[in-house]
């Protein structure tokens, strides 16, 4: 038999890392990515934890620590001004790194890129599984057979669809949201996290690497829009400007959400399969077992790539095997991170002014 062909849907840390180790187990990868350029924005994320030795096997360790935030602490800022921390809450040890999602995507992407196929701006629109493989057709690319397809497309994914079907029948709403832009400005403080609260209500500044980049956490009701820009804006700013926020970054929030280029939104939200193979096609990432905000997601998207590369190139004649093994192995793992979101959102969200004080009491109290 030929090399195997494998359509993985995401360019994102989930699809890039499997690439990479699919062309190195002999496969060879083609990942298809609905937009025309990486990802520019999104929050910063932790590699930590069994996704640190992926890193250094991918040789790109040292790529991320240039890339890194560095910045050490979060403290909440209380109405009064005063400062609550800086806190540790489990940041980056040793050579654990918080990077940003984007720089970390494009690093992924990079290592792979020689022995790959990327075909940006075009997304899948039909899945035809057979006993022998899947035939796709693209939005513009000619249809063509893989032998595999993984979706590797997010919370939202097109894969889990177009193959197990509607995601509302699979997504858990949290009961938050979340946005994120750049702020094209240093931030006030270069070294800490800040983070300002109204009830049900997070802004946060993050120094990033001199260029500052401010997340919004918010509490709300299930189905806001995620697509619409024009509805996202407007959805952050009737939850933001209810408040004045003394923030030196953004003198104009209404300003900087309207003419932001790089605005994210969406849900905070977990998947929730019993399953995540249905034939030929499977699903990794964010698509199978999103933990959204609170979970690691990130490093778990690095190590369950590695894991179902690893898990096809042993049994390459058998798929259903590879497959359930990767499903075994992963799902411990990802599970595990799919609890303790309620005490997070707590943490970073107090719903109300009560609870707020509380939080901040409590936190006051904790070592630095």
């Amino acid at each position: 038999m030929g090399q195997r062909t494998v359509l993985i849907c995401g360019a994102g840390i989930a699809g890039a890392t499997l690439a990479y180790w699919l062309a190195r187990h002999g496969f060879q990868p083609t990942v298809v990515e609905r937009a025309q350029v990486l990802r520019s924005s999104g929050s910063p994320v932790d590699v930590h934890g069994a996704a640190i030795e992926v890193a250094r096997r991918m040789g790109i360790l040292p790529r991320l620590h240039e890339a890194a935030t560095n910045a050490p602490g979060l403290a909440f800022v209380t109405a009064s001004g005063r400062r609550v921390g800086p806190l540790r809450l489990g940041r980056p040890r040793g050579d654990d790194v918080e990077i940003p999602r984007a720089d970390l995507a494009a690093i992924l992407c990079e290592a792979g890129r020689d022995e790959a196929e990327f075909l940006f701006g075009d997304s899948i629109t039909a899945l035809r599984a057979d006993d022998d493989g899947v035939d796709v057709t693209f939005k513009r690319a000619a249809p063509r057979r893989f032998d595999l397809v993984v979706g590797a497309d997010g919370l939202h994914s097109t894969v889990r669809a177009l193959a197990f079907g509607p995601e509302n029948g699979f997504v858990r709403h949290l009961g938050l949201y979340i946005a994120t832009l750049s702020l094209g400005r240093p931030a006030a403080d270069p070294g800490t996290v800040l983070m300002y609260n109204q009830p049900g209500l997070s802004l946060t500044i993050h120094p990033v690497r001199g260029t500052a980049g401010a997340g919004f956490i918010f509490r709300g009701p299930p189905g806001l829009d995620y697509r619409d820009t024009r509805t996202q804006q407007r959805i952050v700013l009737d939850a933001y400007t209810v408040y004045d926020w003394p923030v030196p970054e953004l003198p104009d929030l209404r300003e900087q959400v309207l003419t932001a280029k790089d605005l994210y939104f969406d849900s905070v939200s977990q998947i929730r399969l019993p399953g995540w193979s249905r034939g030929r096609v499977t699903l990794l990432g964010d698509a199978a077992s999103c933990v959204s905000l609170f979970g690691d997601g990130s490093s778990l998207a690095m190590t369950g790539a590695t894991t179902l590369a690893e898990a096809l190139a042993a049994t390459p004649e058998d798929l259903p095997a590879a497959l359930r093994g990767y499903e075994s192995r992963h799902r411990k793992l990802a599970s595990s991170r799919q609890r303790g979101h309620n005490l997070a959102a707590a943490l970073l969200v107090p719903a109300t002014r009560t609870g707020l004080i509380a939080r901040n009491l409590t936190a006051g109290l904790l070592p630095r």
